[in-house]
């Protein structure tokens, strides 16, 4: 008995192509990365999306997620749970705290 190939659906195919994708990395003077990363930021887009355009490549409108994002070691949690008067097992409401520190300072901007 023979197995008949089937075309993969389109979204496969899609990621197919995506997984083919290389990233590169420039490494640039600060200025000039301040520069892409500032026009990236004005125009709302990712500064991927940014040397995309400025390349003249496609930009695919992907949705984005309004988030930023750090990353927090076990001590980082320990300090945080000490200034916040939490446990560092506390996560969650750790968060909550960073978050508020977040806003204030992005209102005294």
């Amino acid at each position: 008995m023979s197995k008949q190939k089937h075309p993969l659906p389109e979204q496969w195919q899609q990621n197919q192509k995506a997984a083919k994708a290389t990233q590169i990395a420039f490494d640039l003077d600060e200025k000039f990365q301040y520069s892409i990363r500032k026009a990236a930021l004005d125009a709302g887009v990712s500064p991927s999306d940014q040397i995309r355009d400025i390349l003249g490549l496609t930009v695919t409108k992907r949705p984005k997620r309004p988030r930023l994002t750090v990353s927090l070691s076990a001590d980082d949690y320990a300090i945080l749970a000490k200034k916040y008067n939490l446990s560092a097992a506390q996560q969650l409401e750790i968060k909550k705290h960073v978050l508020d520190d977040l806003i204030q300072f992005s209102s005294g901007q």
